[in-house]
């Protein structure tokens, strides 16, 4: 898939304020600082078009773009600050929950997490939620580009270990860097072929 447009829509926190579910949506979701903003202007080809916030974890919105006016991107807040108080933390998680169970056109997720660092058990139990929702995703580890290949194929194996301890069938995995543009033929193509698959459905 070549991404020829890439415009923001709108930012909201009201599931019945988001635009028209007449298009396929993939939501990116994954915990702060993971490098998700980065992910996202590399696939779009647009470095400005996701802006990382000065309170990382603070942000509780849906944005929405419109991607070569056929399907939707949508960036959601990150998890796991720190310094998110609990009030925003279950505001973050109804939203969440809502928008999951509400968006019929939401075709996938894809969780991002750290290439660089073991399983964490936020991102374990996120994706263990997602499982519970019925909702499927895939998984994009971020930030090859720092480090060896070898540590990255364990960690990677790793990974599949963990999730392989509760799921029968594991996701489909992406290899990415924002920096390298490494894996961004594999996500777009992997949501062109969804969107193939979905061409006679009507939402």
């Amino acid at each position: 898939m070549i991404v020829r447009t890439a415009t923001f829509l709108q930012s909201n926190t009201k599931i019945d304020k988001l635009p028209t579910a007449n298009k396929p949506e993939y939501a990116f979701i994954g915990r702060s600082n993971v490098g998700k903003s980065s992910l996202i202007n590399m696939l779009t080809n647009k470095r400005q078009l996701a802006k990382t916030s000065s309170t990382p974890g603070k942000t509780i919105t849906i944005n929405h773009f419109l991607i070569n006016e056929e399907w939707y991107l949508v960036d959601l807040p990150g998890y796991g600050f720190a310094q998110r108080s609990k009030k925003d933390r279950e505001a973050w998680k109804v939203m969440l929950d809502n928008y999951i169970k509400g968006r019929k056109n939401l075709i996938s997720m894809f969780v991002l997490v750290d290439s660089r660092i073991e399983p964490q058990k936020i991102d374990l139990e996120f994706i263990s939620h997602l499982g519970e929702l019925q909702m499927p995703f895939g998984i994009i580890f971020t930030k090859v580009d720092k480090i060896k290949e070898g540590e990255l194929q364990r960690n990677v194996q790793v990974y599949k270990d963990k999730l392989a301890e509760e799921w029968e069938e594991l996701p489909p995995i992406f290899i990415t860097s924002s920096e390298k543009e490494i894996g961004k033929d594999d996500v777009l193509n992997y949501i062109e072929h969804l969107n193939d698959e979905m061409r006679e459905v009507r939402f």
